[in-house]
């Protein structure tokens, strides 16, 4: 008999993306990213960071302070990160992201033709770039599905006992 307890689509995809996240060197906020195709398949992933060449030792990671001083001039998001990751048409394709897109990967997800959003967590939905984004997203007819429950992914080190 067939195990019955296995991950959802959904289920499985969000936990790449929360795997991805692990990733992110950023101290507050770790966001991962997986594009996936109508046939399931995995088109590309993302995590929240520094571009190719910023070494992540010398730009800040702070969240206050002057603009210049803070990460935000600086960091990637995941999702755009993805987007930029591909090699692959992204027309109908589905994103799914730990946290809601800010109105700038909500312009990046449009452009890209990607159709579909996945989402756990909405902690910024009061801010003005968060209803932004839901405006475009929603006026260029991108589906946005946020999941009813957290997924929990624990990854840890142990001892390989067959090295020797």
């Amino acid at each position: 008999m067939k195990r019955e307890d296995v991950l959802t689509w959904d289920e499985y995809f969000m936990g790449l993306a929360h795997l991805s996240a692990k990733r992110s060197k950023d101290p507050s906020t770790q966001v991962g990213a997986v594009i996936v195709s109508s046939e399931h398949r995995v088109v590309s992933i993302g995590y929240n960071g520094f571009p190719n060449g910023c070494s992540d030792d010398e730009f800040p990671w702070d969240r206050e302070g002057d603009f210049g001083n803070t990460k935000y001039p600086y960091v990637v998001h995941a999702e755009l990160n993805a987007i930029l990751n591909s090699k692959h048409d992204l027309k109908g394709c589905s994103i799914y992201v730990s946290l809601f897109p800010c109105n700038e990967c909500a312009k990046a997800i449009i452009q890209s033709g990607i159709s579909r959003i996945v989402y756990e967590s909405d902690k910024y939905a009061h801010t003005e770039g968060t209803i932004a984004s839901k405006r475009m997203l929603r006026s260029a007819g991108v589906e946005l599905v946020q999941l009813p429950y957290a997924i929990d992914l624990q990854v840890s080190r142990k001892i390989n006992p067959t090295i020797r």
